[in-house]
Formats: C-alpha cells, sequence, structure tokens
C-alpha cells in the first residue's frame, strides 16, 4: 500500500483470478514435506471445483462453512472456495474441545462443517459424533440436528468414508459435474464489503465472538503487511503458524496473494520441519511467535541447515527478547524482519515495524501505524486522546475495523464507538516519532497499593536477567495492597535460581513496588492454540498456589 488512498476494492476471488491470469505458471502454494505444489492456475482451477461442490451439495451464497483444521493442503482451496460462492469461511480453532465447538457450531449458524480426524489429544470426528448423533442416520446433504438446525452437512477432509459426512473427493467430483455458469452468477453479485470470514477471538477472557471480517478488511491489511516488509512474485514465505488465526490467514496469505508471491506452507509447527522447509525452498521470508523462533535456534540440527536465502518475516503474538531478535538477525539472515501489532477486530494488524527499522524499534516497540489506518492512545476513562508519552488505550479506526461482532450488537457497540474508535482493550503509549509500545492489556495492568504497573516493564526488565529464558508477570490477588506483583519464570537449560536472586537482581534497579513478591519457575506458559500466553490461568494459578502455601497478604 505505498500511500495511505491507495486499497484494493475487489473480492478475493477476483484478485485471484486475476493474480492466475496475470502469472499462471508462478507456484502459489508449496508443502515442501510431501513436494506437493500448487500454481496460480492450479490452484484456481481447484477453487472453482471445491466452490462449484459446495453449491452441488445444497449450500447457497450467505451460508457459513466451518473449517476445523490443521494447516492442511486444501485449508486454502476451502477458503477462496467460499470467498468466490459468496459463503462465509468460518476458522475454528484446533485445539478446541467439545464444550467450545458446541457454542461455536451454536453461536455461528454454521450450515456446513469442514473437519479433519483430529489434533494432539483431540479426536474430531468422535466430537461431532458425539454432538451431533444424528449423522450415523441423516442422507448425507439432508442432516436434521435437534441441538444445530442450521447445520445441514459435514465434510471429512480426505479419501476415508465416515456415516454421514461427504469425503473431500467427493465434494469434488460433484463440482466437476455442477454448471460453472452457477457459479459466475454468483460472482458477479459479490461485494467487497460482504463479510468473507469469520473468525472466533482466541477466547482468552470470556466466550469467543464471531469477528465478521469483509474482503476489503483482509486484503488491503495483507497489501500494507506485505508493502512493509517489501514483498514481489519473487518471495516465498516459510508460514508454520496456524492459518484458522489471523497471523496465518491474513499476514501470511493476504500479504502473500495480494504480492502474487509463494506461500510455503507447514502444517503445523514443527521446528526441524520449518528449518527443512526454508533451506529447501530457499524461502526469503518466515513467520513465528517468539516461541518458534526461539525453538529453531535451539535446535540441536539448527547449525546443519543453509538459511541464508532469508531476508524478512514477521515475529508477533508477544513481545520478542532482545537476545532473541539479535539472533534472528544475524543467524538466521532475517535483517529486514519486522514487528506487528493488532487484534482479529482491527484484521488484525494496525501497527508494523518497517523493514529498515533498528533492532530497538523491533523489541522495544510494535512499530508505526499502517498506511490507511489512523492508530491513536486515548485515556480509557474519558476517551480524549492522550498527550505523546502518556499511557492509555489503543485505538484505531480505518479500513480494517470488523464489520461487527456475529450477532452480538451490544458487544460491538462496547467495541467501536459512535466516532468508530476500535477499542483494543491494549495499553500503550505513542513516542515522538510514531513508534507505538505496548503496555500491557487494561485487564492485565497490576494496580499494587493505588500504583499502576505495567506488566511489560517488568518483563522487560527480567529478561535482561542471565540464566531467563522467558518470563511472564501478573497480578496476583492481595487483601493489603489490592494485587502485588507475580512473575513466571522459564529457565535457560541447566540453569538454577531462587526466588531471592530474583528479587535480589532487581533491587536498586526497578521501583520497590514493581518487585515481584512472588517468583514462581515453571517448564513452560499456557498458551491458545494461535501462540498467545493466556495470562488470566497464570493469575488463577499464581493466586492459588499463593493461597495454598499462605503466604497471601
Amino acid at each position: 500500500m505505498s500511500n495511505e488512498t491507495t486499497f484494493i476494492e475487489k473480492t478475493l476471488s477476483q484478485v485471484l483470478r486475476e493474480t492466475a491470469a496475470k502469472q499462471p505458471d508462478h507456484e502459489f502454494l508449496v508443502y515442501a514435506d510431501r513436494d506437493l505444489r500448487f500454481t496460480y492456475a492450479e490452484f484456481d482451477k481447484r477453487v472453482d471445483e471445491l466452490a462449484l461442490g459446495l453449491l452441488g451439495m445444497g449450500l447457497k451464497k450467505g451460508d457459513h462453512v466451518g473449517f476445523w483444521a490443521t494447516n492442511v493442503p486444501d485449508w486454502n482451496t476451502a477458503l477462496f472456495a467460499c470467498a468466490r460462492a459468496g459463503m462465509v469461511f468460518v476458522t475454528v480453532n484446533t485445539g478446541y474441545k467439545l464444550h467450545e465447538l458446541e457454542y461455536l457450531l451454536k453461536q455461528s449458524d454454521l450450515a456446513c462443517l469442514c473437519i479433519i480426524d483430529g489434533w494432539r489429544d483431540s479426536d474430531y470426528v468422535s466430537m461431532v459424533y458425539e454432538l451431533v448423533p444424528e449423522l450415523k442416520t441423516a442422507q448425507r446433504g439432508y442432516l436434521k440436528s435437534e441441538k444445530f438446525p442450521s447445520l445441514k452437512s459435514v465434510v471429512y477432509i480426505g479419501p476415508q468414508k465416515h456415516r454421514g459426512m461427504y469425503s473431500l473427493n467427493e465434494v469434488l467430483l460433484l463440482g466437476r459435474y455442477t454448471d460453472i455458469k452457477q457459479l459466475h452468477e454468483i460472482e458477479a453479485t459479490l461485494d467487497r464489503n460482504d463479510t468473507v470470514n469469520m473468525q472466533y477471538t482466541s477466547g482468552t477472557t470470556g466466550f469467543p465472538k464471531g469477528v465478521m471480517l469483509t474482503h476489503r478488511n483482509i486484503l488491503n491489511n495483507g497489501l500494507g503487511i506485505g508493502d512493509n516488509m517489501r514483498f514481489t512474485e519473487k518471495d516465498i514465505v516459510c508460514l508454520p503458524v496456524p492459518l484458522f488465526h489471523c497471523f496465518g490467514l491474513v499476514l501470511g496469505m493476504m500479504a502473500i496473494l495480494t504480492h502474487g508471491s509463494t506461500a510455503a506452507i507447514v502444517e503445523w509447527f514443527e521446528p526441524l520441519l520449518v528449518l527443512a522447509t526454508i533451506q529447501k525452498e530457499r524461502c526469503t521470508a518466515v513467520y513465528g511467535v517468539p516461541t518458534m523462533f526461539i525453538a529453531e535456534l535451539n535446535h540441536p540440527m539448527f547449525k546443519m541447515f543453509d538459511l541464508s536465502s532469508l531476508r524478512t518475516g514477521i515475529m508477533a503474538g508477544s513481545p520478542c527478547p532482545i537476545e532473541a531478535m539479535r539472533q534472528v538477525i544475524d543467524l538466521m539472515h532475517m535483517s529486514e524482519v519486522t514487528i506487528c501489532y493488532g487484534l482479529t477486530e482491527s484484521s488484525p494488524v494496525m501497527t508494523q515495524t518497517r523493514y529498515d527499522d533498528s533492532l530497538e524499534a523491533k523489541v522495544e516497540t510494535v512499530g508505526r501505524a499502517l498506511p490507511g489506518v489512523e492508530v491513536t492512545i486515548r485515556d480509557p476513562d474519558t476517551g480524549e486522546e492522550c498527550p505523546i508519552g502518556t499511557h492509555g488505550e489503543f485505538c484505531c479506526r480505518g479500513y480494517n475495523t470488523m464489520k461487527g461482532y456475529y450477532k452480538l450488537p451490544d458487544d460491538t457497540a462496547k467495541c467501536i464507538d459512535e466516532q468508530g474508535w476500535l477499542h483494543s482493550g491494549d495499553l500503550g503509549v505513542k513516542d515522538e516519532q510514531g513508534f507505538f509500545r505496548v503496555t500491557g492489556r487494561i485487564k492485565d495492568m497490576i494496580i499494587r497499593g493505588g500504583e499502576n504497573v505495567y506488566p511489560k516493564e517488568i518483563e522487560d526488565f527480567l529478561y535482561t536477567m542471565p540464566g531467563i529464558k522467558d518470563v511472564q508477570v501478573v497480578g496476583i490477588a492481595s487483601k493489603k495492597y489490592g494485587e502485588e506483583v507475580g512473575a513466571f519464570i522459564i529457565l535457560h537449560e541447566g540453569v538454577t535460581m531462587t526466588e531471592e536472586d530474583v528479587r535480589d537482581f532487581c533491587r536498586g534497579q526497578i521501583s520497590r513496588f514493581k518487585i515481584p513478591k512472588y517468583v514462581f519457575f515453571v517448564d513452560a506458559f499456557p498458551l491458545t492454540s494461535s501462540g498467545k500466553i493466556q495470562k488470566y490461568l497464570l493469575r488463577d494459578q499464581g493466586s492459588k498456589k499463593v493461597e495454598e502455601l499462605g503466604l497471601s497478604t
């Protein structure tokens, strides 16, 4: 997005068709581990077949189609097929369990659910049969579920047959016998402001909400993100991040599509597979949350791989320790790596560092506003814009603002004010150069005896202590002060440390009220499936432990 007035005013289907016509033989999707490759033209043809297959099943424009899978090869086919047929593609978190799936099926009004076998300890097929027992006796496409009246079909993404479900191959076959005129007629009625994707927020607090994102939202966000990394058709982007999340779908696929680049997809994160993909495909970019990069850098076989083709990429999801960023730049050759910040409701990116920003900017800030997006820091109580250097709530306004939460107008109104500002719930500060810093969530902010404590400030300080690999700071309930500072610490292998060592390191370096009263050494942090740290669980764990040990103040 070269300037603030240049936007893509097309649908996903139009952009794909145009790119396939312009560079038909250029590779769009690659799975290096199985040498599976689709050129833009081949992919475009498969999208037609699947879109026609969905119509052949009896689905229609406006229907909601859920996709519950890891980064399987036909994940993107389904996304673009739904977009082409005017359906809403609903991404389902791979980590969902029975209760969460039941909630989503009801709340999202799914007409069709596409599933794989399962993921980790979740058996998707068994879970669907448990929730929808009628499947075992229903004729395919004519499901009548007492619990989920909208649900008419289930598609199994694979060749095997399951009672009551279509296999993906059968849907593609249906598509070959469905008149393409039907699809072209629907395409002609589509608008760039239609909802094309619905993502349920990670649910780190409360029930997930369905965020309605339009073609215009996600295409232009991808365009701006890719521009900031200087993407061209020559770039090959390794994507080990989940496609069900905005990181994979928008920062990944939309940035790739809008620049005619190539996606080298990893089905699920495995550091060795990421390193092998980068070497084999000569990738120029790789994405990940900081813990992914740390896992790659610390892999015992890391030095065996040639990563010299890398130039850029994105690190997002949580702050990056400066030492890890240095290693990414020096050892992974990613001198132009960028940092992004945003949330699903903002499609998702509102700020990003640029390829030529300094190392300090990449670890201490989340960059500057994306072109075409207004970003301000506002007083959470008054709604007024905060002066430079003053803490407040991140708010944004622009083409990237979601259409709203599905069937939740009151929640939408709480999130987007009358002036069109989307309120993030995140705390931050802006400096004179226009760089933004995230200082925590409004709910994460610790208020100890009337003093505001910003967790990120303490985390950044503790990262400088030798032996600490990762740290998260949360508020622990206190009768005396309201909250006390608690630090959850992951140590480097072979390092031993006591709680008092941590407090000694802090003394004289940070204010007394910021020194962690409680220190917990852990092996891992609780994460959502998209890699976000669930601080509310850490708070709960810490408060419970303090109570059990009789340490509560």
